[in-house]
């Protein structure tokens, strides 16, 4: 078990599972603390990074492409603060976050966890049901429908076609934008993907942020509106017979594995030993793992 214990929250990896508890100090994003602890499959991950800093440095978890519904719908715009796959570290304990990312890299590459894509979720969405007040709206949503409703300040156009109900199969698409400076975000709902887009403040599906506290709560509805969606990178034939709505079923089976593929990475691993990369015991059990593929 490597484990590191900030201010900040707590990383565990037991070889299988790295297990994220955000802290309690008043530093830690609002995101973070609704989400609460989230688990992490070895699988679900494409590498883990620790960048010292002069005062503090940070662990940062690079996820697979489509393993995460939050990930996929922020597209790496979260702010540190908020997001859950970064970890503040005291200067002073940096050799344990090293020891940690050191870790983590010999189980993904014992494993042979490709850094590529992935055709389902392995996380998923945040619990249902969820509602969040922000910007000139609040949302919720239970699985099956998203209500908008507007707030005393909203445009006139919007509190004038008064509160919106969609269900989820007619949901092409959800986007997500922070406030950037003076400029406005947004959470926007997609019925029509090649309809002319109006600006947040004036559009009935679109939520106007104005960059407070709560923003970053309506990333985290967005979330669990995409996981209960069809994944993005599943293959046709899954997309086509998908139920609009339910619950996850969890990724498709990957194909079997190419023999030559397989070879190929018992040599890999026989370099490894003999570079010292891998001791004796760690070379067996990564032997072992791919002699039950072939």
């Amino acid at each position: 078990m490597a484990e590191i214990i900030q201010k900040d929250g707590t990383w565990a990896f037991d070889g299988d599972t790295l297990r994220i508890v955000p802290g309690s100090d008043k530093s830690v994003g609002l995101l973070r603390r609704t989400l609460g602890e989230t688990a992490v499959p070895l699988g679900a991950l494409a590498g883990i990074a620790y960048e010292p800093g002069r005062r503090s440095g940070r662990l940062r978890l690079r996820l697979r492409d489509g393993a995460c519904p939050l990930t996929q719908v922020t597209a790496g715009k979260l702010p540190d603060g908020s997001d859950p796959y970064v970890l503040a570290v005291e200067t002073r304990t940096a050799a344990v976050a090293e020891y940690l990312v050191d870790e983590v890299r010999t189980a993904l590459l014992l494993d042979g966890v490709p850094d590529g894509p992935v055709d389902g979720y392995l996380l998923p969405g945040p619990a249902l049901p969820m509602t969040v007040g922000a910007g000139d709206g609040t949302v919720s949503f239970d699985g099956r429908t998203i209500r908008l409703e507007w707030t005393w300040h909203t445009d006139d156009k919007k509190t004038a076609a008064g509160p919106v109900s969609l269900d989820l199969e007619d949901v092409k698409a959800v986007h997500w934008q922070p406030a950037r400076g003076l400029v406005d975000g947004y959470l926007r709902f997609v019925t029509t993907p090649n309809a002319p887009r109006l600006a947040p403040g004036s559009d009935p599906l679109a939520v106007e942020l104005n960059g407070f506290k709560k923003d970053p709560l309506m990333a985290l509805l967005a979330s669990a509106v995409v996981a209960r969606m069809p994944h993005p990178h599943a293959p046709r034939r899954q997309l086509e017979s998908a139920a609009p709505v339910g619950a996850l079923e969890g990724p498709a089976a990957p194909p079997a594995e190419d023999h030559d593929v397989l070879l190929r990475r018992l040599r890999e691993l026989g370099e490894l030993r003999q570079s010292g990369v891998l001791t004796e015991e760690e070379f067996a059990m990564a032997k072992r793992a791919v002699l039950k593929r072939l």
